[in-house]
C-alpha cells in the first residue's frame, strides 16, 4: 500500500465531485486566502514550495490508479478511473495544473489571495478542487506558524530596540523552537519548524533545518547550544546537584553558550546558593555563558525573579541605553508554558526593574508548532471562476445569507499594490496594474525556486 498515493490525498467526498460540475465545463479556478478583513498585514505566506517539491513533483502511476480504485470503491464512492488514466497516459502522471502565488515571505492582510490554481487540460476540470485538501493544508499550517512566530517577534523587537545596544544581533535568537515533541509527526515538526525559522534562528527542532535545507536550499537555517534536561541532572541525585551543574561547566563552560535546567528540586536554591555562591567563580572563569533555565513555577514571575537573583549574585553593568545587563557569564531562558502575552509581561516587568531585554530568551514548544488550526486565520480555498467550452469565464462565488464572513470572491483573482498595502483585484480589471501573483508551478514543473534567505529578507 502506498500511503503517498496522491490520488488518495484528499477528502472522501471529493471522489464524487467529477460528476457534479455543469455541462460544458472545461476549467475551474480556485484561490486560497485567509478570510476576513484587517487593516494591517498579519499573515505571513510561507510553505507552498515544500508541497510542490515533495508531492506534486511525483507523478501518479497506473499502479496508483489501480490501488486508488480498489480503495475508493470499497469505501463506498465512485472512482474517476477514466480521468486519472488520462492524466497518466497524456501527462505522464503529472497533474495538469497551473499554480500562481505571492512570493513566499510576503505579508498580506486577510482577504488577499496568496495563491490561485487552475487546471490546464480541459478534460481535467474536476482536478482543481480535488487537490483542495492537500493544497490548503500545505499553505495554512506553515503560514499560520510563521505568522504567529512573527507576532512574537513584534512583541520582543520594540522592547529590545529600547533597552539593548545591538538589537539586530540579539533579536534572531530571542525565541527558540522547542516544539518537535509536541507535534503530531516528524513532517509537521519539519514544516512548522521551518516556518518559525523564517523569523528567528534558534531551534532545537532538527527536522526544521532539514526541511529548510531540502526545500529552500538553506545550508543551515537554525542553531542551538549544548543544554541539559532533567534526566541528565537528576541522575546525579539531589545530594549531587552541584556536581551535575559543575560537570556542565567542565564540559561546555569554555565553549560559548550552554543551558542548564535548574528547577529539578528548588530553583531558588539552585540560583542563589549553587550558581550564585558555590559555582560562581567556576562559571565566570570558564569563559562561556551559562543560560539558566527555570522550567516550572509561575511563567511570568519565576524568570523575572531568576534574572534579579542572578543580578544580585553575579552583578550587572549599564549598557549605552541605561539598562542593566547581567554579567556576561550568565543569561536566562524561559521555555515553560509561556504565551506571546506572557513574553510581553516578562519583558515589561524586567524593563520596569531596569533590565535590558537582552538578559532573557524564550522557548516555545507545542504553543508554537501545535496550538494552531485552520481557523486561527480562517484559511480557505474557494472556486472563483468556471470556464466553458467557448473559452468564456463565469464568476463562481458563495454568499451565505447567515454568515457574511464566509462570502467568497467571484472572478479570476489578482493581487495588486494599493495605498494601504496589497489588495485583491479581479484579473479582468487590472487596468495596467501589475499582478503580484506569480506562476510557481505548471504541469509538473517548478517555475520559481525561492531560497530561504530570500524568504527571510522579504518577511523582515
Amino acid at each position: 500500500m502506498n500511503l503517498t498515493n496522491l490520488i488518495l490525498n484528499t477528502d472522501s467526498y471529493k471522489f464524487s465531485h467529477y460528476l457534479q460540475y455543469p455541462p460544458e465545463t472545461c476549467a475551474i479556478s480556485s484561490y486560497v486566502e485567509a478570510r476576513g478583513h484587517s487593516e494591517q498585514p498579519e499573515v505571513l505566506f510561507f510553505g507552498l514550495q515544500m508541497f510542490l517539491k515533495e508531492y506534486l513533483s511525483k507523478p501518479v502511476t497506473k499502479g496508483d490508479v489501480d490501488e486508488a480504485e480498489a480503495i475508493v470503491t470499497a469505501h463506498g464512492l465512485p472512482f474517476n478511473r477514466a480521468g486519472w488514466t488520462h492524466i497518466v497516459n497524456k501527462h505522464g502522471g503529472f497533474l495538469p495544473l497551473s499554480i500562481e502565488a505571492l512570493p513566499e515571505g510576503t505579508l498580506v492582510r486577510r482577504g488577499v489571495p496568496v495563491a490561485q490554481v487552475v487546471n490546464t487540460d480541459p478534460a481535467c476540470y474536476w482536478l482543481t478542487s480535488y487537490i483542495e485538501t492537500s493544497l490548503l493544508r500545505a499553505i495554512w499550517y506553515p503560514s499560520t506558524v510563521a505568522s504567529n512566530s512573527r507576532k512574537v517577534k513584534q512583541i520582543i523587537q520594540p522592547i529590545l530596540d529600547k533597552t539593548c545596544d545591538d538589537p539586530a544581533a540579539v533579536l534572531p535568537f530571542r525565541l527558540h523552537d522547542f516544539g518537535a515533541r509536541g507535534t503530531t509527526s516528524f513532517e509537521q515538526a519539519g514544516i512548522g519548524g521551518a516556518a518559525h525559522l523564517v523569523n528567528f534562528m534558534g531551534t532545537d527542532t532538527v527536522s526544521a533545518v532539514l526541511f529548510a535545507r531540502r526545500y529552500y536550499g538553506a545550508d543551515m537555517a537554525g542553531f542551538s547550544i549544548p543544554a541539559s534536561e532533567h534526566s541528565t541532572m537528576t541522575s546525579w541525585g539531589q545530594e549531587h546537584e552541584a556536581d551535575a551543574y559543575g560537570n556542565m561547566i567542565d564540559q561546555f563552560g569554555a565553549k560559548g553558550l550552554y543551558a542548564v535546567v535548574s528547577d529539578s528540586y528548588d530553583i531558588n536554591n539552585a540560583v542563589t546558593e549553587i550558581w550564585g555562591k558555590q559555582l560562581k567563580a567556576r562559571v565566570q572563569s570558564a569563559g562561556g555563558t551559562l543560560v539558566v533555565r527555570p522550567d516550572s513555577g509561575d511563567p511570568v514571575e519565576t524568570p523575572v525573579q531568576v534574572v534579579r537573583q542572578l543580578a544580585y549574585a553575579f552583578g550587572t553593568y549599564l549598557n549605552a541605553k541605561g539598562y542593566k545587563v547581567l554579567d556576561n557569564s550568565v543569561r536566562v531562558i524561559q521555555g515553560d508554558g509561556i504565551s506571546p502575552a506572557d513574553i510581553g509581561l516578562i519583558l515589561g516587568r524586567l524593563e520596569a526593574f531596569g533590565f535590558s531585554a537582552e538578559n532573557i530568551a524564550f522557548g516555545m514548544g507545542a504553543g508554537l508548532l501545535q496550538k494552531v488550526n485552520r481557523d486561527t486565520y480562517s484559511f480557505a480555498m474557494k472556486a472563483n471562476a468556471r470556464q466553458d467550452t467557448q473559452g468564456a469565464w463565469h464568476d463562481v462565488f458563495k454568499r451565505p445569507a447567515t454568515m457574511n464572513l464566509k462570502a467568497s470572491k467571484g472572478g479570476r483573482q489578482a493581487v495588486v499594490a494599493g495605498v494601504g498595502g496589497l489588495e485583491a483585484a479581479r484579473i479582468d480589471q487590472l487596468v495596467g496594474r501589475e499582478n503580484l501573483l506569480q506562476p510557481v508551478w505548471r504541469d509538473g514543473q517548478l517555475l520559481r525556486d525561492w531560497a530561504f534567505d530570500e524568504v527571510r529578507a522579504r518577511a523582515a
